[in-house]
């Protein structure tokens, strides 16, 4: 299906939902719903960030619906198996919290994967985003960003750089950097951000794409500095570093952000779907829940429906056109 097709269909779907939500409202405030506790499915261990990020909502939620809301982590295959246990889960009582892999990249990446993401799942809203920085020795020889890309660009594939595995998102960030850059790199997966980062420090790799709280006590020590952020807005946890979109001749409209949602099923009641919109929208306006998130190295968002289903159908075709530029050279 083509991308415009396939954004079409998704910011469609959350539009039908929303068109028809008067009638089901009143289904849905008939049923007193919530009337039993509310199961949310996440596919990755307790402790991990979608956990802490899909707690952090969910406990407030929890009092505003006035029943129980239980996280259940299923983790497995990148956060797929956590959408999937969620699909099977009791209809109207059973959501989700998940990175953007399992509705973006996982179709592509996943074998036999049970889901679509175009007729199976329902935005809620976009809870939280982050950005990645392009991190250095602090040896390193380019000064800047402009430094880097040129040193890349003289010897195509003397520039290593590190990532947490194939089809990682730090893999695919630097994909996509290099190609808007005209560069070419050498990719070395690793199985760690921790691994990434020794090697980055020892000489071993030359950069890695790593979350801004990863990179930052490096850089207060010396041993690492930053030459950009993937967000296309300076991110508060690092305020002094510039965005690479519009830097050193790269696009304006570069971005490659991770980022956590609140879906649902696809059947599930419209007026439900408008109902967890509103409540997680102003749960993340709190300014505490804000605060933890940042501390984390999540900014807070929220949104429509709409505009969900527009950024996962955005970054399905951003990611694709990598991952086929990927496949193309193997």
């Amino acid at each position: 299906m083509a991308a415009t097709d396939r954004r079409s269909l998704l910011a469609a779907s959350a539009l039908a939902m929303l068109a028809t939500g008067i009638p089901a409202l009143s289904a849905a405030q008939d049923a007193e719903w919530p009337s039993q506790p509310v199961h949310v499915y996440v596919g990755f261990p307790a402790g991990s960030s979608p956990d802490v990020l899909a707690r952090l909502v969910t406990e407030p939620l929890a009092e505003r619906l006035g029943q129980p809301v239980v996280v259940e982590n299923k983790p497995g295959a990148g956060g797929v198996i956590g959408v999937q246990q969620m699909l099977a889960g009791q209809q109207d009582y059973s959501f989700g919290t998940t990175i953007n892999g399992p509705l973006t990249t996982s179709p592509r990446l996943v074998e036999d994967i049970s889901y679509d993401v175009e007729t199976d799942i329902a935005p809620v809203t976009l809870m939280a985003t982050s950005p990645l920085v392009l991190a250095v020795s602090a040896d390193a020889a380019p000064d800047d960003l402009a430094g880097f890309i040129e040193a890349a660009g003289a010897e195509p594939g003397a520039i290593s750089y590190g990532s947490v595995g194939q089809g990682s998102g730090a893999h695919l960030t630097a994909e996509l950097f290099a190609d808007a850059a005209g560069i070419e790199m050498l990719h070395i997966p690793f199985t760690s951000y921790a691994e990434v980062t020794t090697s980055i420090i020892g000489g071993e790799i030359d950069a890695g794409f790593m979350a801004p709280s990863a990179a930052l006590p490096q850089v207060e020590a010396g041993k690492m500095k930053i030459f950009g952020i993937t967000s296309q807005e300076p991110f508060a946890q690092v305020p002094d570093v510039p965005p690479i979109a519009g830097n050193a001749g790269m696009p304006q409209d570069f971005r490659a952000e991770l980022w956590n949602a609140f879906i649902a099923p696809a059947g599930t009641d419209p007026a439900i779907v408008q109902r967890l919109n509103a409540e997680v929208n102003e749960i993340l306006q709190d300014p505490q829940v804000r605060d933890r998130m940042l501390a984390m190295g999540w900014q807070a968002q929220g949104g429509t429906p709409e505009e969900l289903a527009q950024r996962i159908a955005d970054d399905t075709r951003v990611w694709g056109d990598v991952l086929d530029r990927i496949e193309d050279r193997q």
